[in-house]
C-alpha cells in the first residue's frame, strides 16, 4: 500500500529520473503486485509509468536519469503508481498502450491487455504451417482491441482480414488502432455473436476466445479484475465457447483452411473431453502454451464428436 502520508513524502524527496525509478522498483516489489500484462520485472513498470508522464519513449537515452523532473510529473508518476500498487491496475490501463507483435496498440478496461502467445505465430506468418501466398482471407474470432488482426494484416499484406467480437465497446477500441494503424482498407470490424454474423469463408481462423475454468476465474489476481469477465470466463472447465466454435467452424473455413485457437490452461480439459481428434499443439520459444490447431478436413471428419 502507497499511503497519502508516503506520497507527500516521497513528493518532497525525489527529484531526478532515477530517483523515481528505484522509488518505483521499491513501491512494486513491496505492493504484492502480479506481473502478466506485458513486463516480468518491477523496473520495467516503474519506468513504463515514468516514461508515460514524461513523453518519452521507454528506450530513452541513459542520461536522462540525473535529470530533474518538475514536481508536477513527480506527483503525476506517484499518482499512477499508487494506482498501480493500491488498486493492483495493470500498467497498460494506466498507460493507455500495448505492444503486440511489436507493434503499438490502444487498449482500456474494454479490452483485454495483449499477451498472446500467437504473436509468434504472426511473426513467422504461421509457416511452415501454413503457406503465406495462399493465405487470403483471415478472420480474428473474439478481437477485443484487434491486435491479432492487424498483426495479421501486417504478416499477410494482400489478404482481406476480419475482427469479430460480441463486445461494441471492444469493437470502438479495434476501431481505434485501425485509424491508428491505417488499415481501413484491409482490416474490417464485424460485431458477431461467434461466427454467427462473419463473412467467409477464410482460410485462416484464429481466435484468443474466453477459456479460464470457473476454477480459474475464482482465484484470478486482482489485476485480472480490471479485465472484461465476457472475455475471460467460459464455463465450469473453459470450453463453452470452444465447444461451440469446433462444431461451426468448418462451415466457415475454405477448403484448405485451417483453425488455430488458444485456450491456456484448458488444455488439458480438451484433452481430456477429446482425447481421440488429433490436436496439433504448438511450442513456443518465448513460453506459452494451449494453442492448438486443425484444419477443415479434421474437424469435419470429427464433427460427430464435437457435437456430441
Amino acid at each position: 500500500m502507497i499511503s497519502s502520508e508516503l506520497i507527500h513524502e516521497a513528493s518532497d524527496a525525489l527529484h531526478t529520473v532515477r530517483d523515481c525509478l528505484r522509488f518505483g522498483e521499491s513501491r512494486l516489489r513491496a505492493g504484492d503486485i502480479f506481473l502478466g500484462h506485458g513486463t516480468d520485472d518491477p523496473w520495467d513498470e516503474a519506468l513504463a509509468l515514468l516514461m508515460k508522464v514524461l513523453h518519452l519513449p521507454q528506450d530513452a537515452d541513459p542520461r536522462i536519469l540525473e535529470a530533474r523532473l518538475l514536481p508536477t510529473e513527480v506527483r503525476e508518476y506517484l499518482a499512477l503508481l499508487a494506482k498501480r500498487v493500491n488498486e493492483k491496475v495493470p500498467v497498460p490501463y494506466l498507460t493507455g498502450e500495448a505492444w503486440f507483435c511489436g507493434l503499438p496498440f490502444i487498449v482500456d478496461e474494454r479490452v483485454l491487455i495483449p499477451r498472446s502467445p500467437l504473436a509468434e505465430l504472426i511473426e513467422q506468418s504461421f509457416a511452415p504451417w501454413l503457406d503465406p501466398e495462399q493465405v487470403h482471407s483471415v478472420l480474428d474470432l473474439c478481437t477485443g482491441s484487434g491486435c491479432i488482426a492487424i498483426a495479421c494484416a501486417y504478416a499477410f499484406e494482400h489478404a482481406r482480414v476480419d475482427g469479430s467480437d460480441i463486445s461494441e465497446d471492444a469493437l470502438a477500441v479495434f476501431e481505434e488502432n485501425i485509424a491508428r494503424h491505417g488499415m481501413e482498407g484491409q482490416v474490417q470490424p464485424i460485431c458477431s455473436d461467434g461466427l454467427s454474423a462473419v463473412q467467409g469463408p477464410y482460410d485462416l481462423i484464429v481466435s484468443n476466445p474466453p477459456y479460464v475454468d470457473a476454477l480459474d476465474m475464482a482465484n484470478l489476481p486482482g489485476e485480472y479484475r480490471h479485465e472484461p469477465e465476457l472475455a475471460l470466463a467460459s464455463g465450469d472447465d473453459g470450453l463453452d465457447f470452444t465447444r461451440r466454435l469446433l462444431r461451426e467452424a468448418p462451415e466457415h473455413l475454405t477448403e484448405q483452411g485451417v483453425l488455430i485457437v488458444e485456450v491456456g490452461n484448458s488444455d488439458e480439459a480438451m484433452m481430456l473431453a477429446w482425447p481421440e481428434v488429433p490436436f496439433f499443439w504448438f511450442e513456443f520459444e518465448r513460453g506459452g502454451h494451449g494453442v492448438f490447431m486443425l484444419t477443415r478436413q479434421q474437424l469435419l471428419e470429427y464433427r460427430h464428436v464435437f457435437s456430441a
